[in-house]
């Protein structure tokens, strides 16, 4: 019970589920550490998760709705049952490619995922054009006599599932931290400079990489103290003309009257 002027808490904890997004459980009284196996129910039903956020407090009042509690840590007998059930989801995708191709149908397939009693199998899959896969739900129904939900996902959620490596070196930061999608734009790589080469730019995923968005803001905030490119301004070196900006470092490059170039600090303009 709430204290009177004192906001009630709620210890919430980050769970890593079956599609690779961080959903918030409840954490209550129990104490939970990072890669800890819990069991969770969802809206979609039950599923044995990761731990992936550590439990820390919310004003109540802040959430717009409670999350469910967890269920409990998993226990060994859960472990053993999970174990079982990625077993069924290779060989249910291997079966599942096999009457895609049987059945000539234009998608692909990239992940099948049971939940944790097997009370229904989601395929996920991509395609260009709308899919009539019913007598592919029929085949998977009759070989593993559970419910099917074939779900559509975009070739960004394909790369989070399927995880890989960025031109950085690094691992997918949609894998990684992302739980969400922000808005890519051409103008962000404009904004920051960089070149406009489809190969430089996009992702795995043959998106513009999500990372374009991450110093967005500090670009078009410092981009507002610099001069145009193309634009003439007067200095005590004589006229020049900005032909360069470097937007971190804060300055422009200029060439002057007489072809020379000169790098100028804007606070010395």
């Amino acid at each position: 019970m709430a204290i009177h002027g004192v906001d009630e808490m709620v210890r919430i904890v980050g769970v890593k589920l079956y599609d690779a997004k961080i959903y918030e459980f409840d954490a209550g009284d129990k104490e939970f550490k990072l890669g800890d196996n819990v069991l969770v129910e969802t809206e979609k039903g039950r599923f044995l998760g990761k731990v992936a956020v550590e439990p820390r407090e919310k004003e109540k009042q802040s959430l717009l709705k409670i999350p469910p509690p967890i269920l409990r840590k998993a226990t060994d007998e859960d472990l053993k049952q999970e174990e079982m059930n990625v077993e069924m989801q290779r060989e249910a995708f291997v079966f599942c490619l096999q009457r895609i191709r049987a059945r000539e149908l234009l998608m692909k397939l990239v992940r099948v995922e049971f939940l944790f009693d097997r009370s229904k199998a989601i395929f996920y899959f991509t395609a260009e054009k709308r899919v009539d896969f019913r007598e592919l739900v029929k085949d998977l129904a009759s070989k593993y006599h559970t419910r099917i939900e074939m779900r559509q996902v975009g070739v960004r959620d394909e790369a989070k599932m399927v995880g890989g490596t960025g031109s950085c070196g690094r691992e997918l930061c949609c894998c990684r931290f992302l739980n969400t999608f922000d808005l890519v734009s051409v103008r962000m790589a404009k904004e920051q400079n960089l070149a406009l080469n489809p190969e430089k730019i996009s992702g795995v995923c043959g998106r513009l990489m999500c990372c374009l968005a991450f110093e967005h803001e500090i670009y078009s905030q410092l981009g507002k103290n610099l001069p145009k490119l193309g634009k003439r301004i007067k200095t005590k070196f004589g006229q020049g003309k900005v032909i360069r900006q470097n937007i971190l470092a804060q300055t422009v490059t200029l060439q002057l009257e007489n072809g020379t170039e000169m790098t100028l600090n804007i606070y010395d303009l």
